[in-house]
């Protein structure tokens, strides 16, 4: 199902998503760490640092940064591949699940909020 959105639309979804994320208790993500996070469990695994690396056009480093702090989060895990040991795997974790149910509740909370027709300014 396709939803459109005027730019104007758009931008205020976006900018309410965010703005409600600052008023509650979510953790401060960066971009590069809320994409990666989506990836994660929005596509299927398995999912190797090298393969995020290259899926999303980031650095292996830089991937493994935003692994850290996901991790200290307990929004994914990482494990050693048991078939080829040069592998890390990373793993959805069910806090992770969670928190990515409650975003998108707040997503949508936002979206109805949005006028259909947002004017510009």
């Amino acid at each position: 199902m396709a939803v459109k959105l005027s730019e104007n639309s758009g931008l205020a979804l976006w900018h309410g998503v965010l703005v409600a994320g600052l008023r509650g208790d979510l953790p401060d993500l960066t971009t590069r760490q809320q994409a990666l996070l989506l990836h994660v469990y929005l596509s299927p695994p398995p999912h190797t640092v090298r393969g995020l690396a290259a899926t999303l056009n980031m650095s292996k480093p830089a991937v493994t940064r935003a692994l850290d702090r996901l991790g200290r989060l307990d929004f994914v895990r990482r494990k050693r591949d048991e078939a080829d040991k040069r592998n890390i795997l990373v793993q959805r974790t069910v806090k992770g699940a969670v928190f990515l149910r409650e975003f998108a509740e707040l997503v949508a909370r936002t979206a109805a909020d949005i006028p259909t027709d947002t004017a510009a300014g």
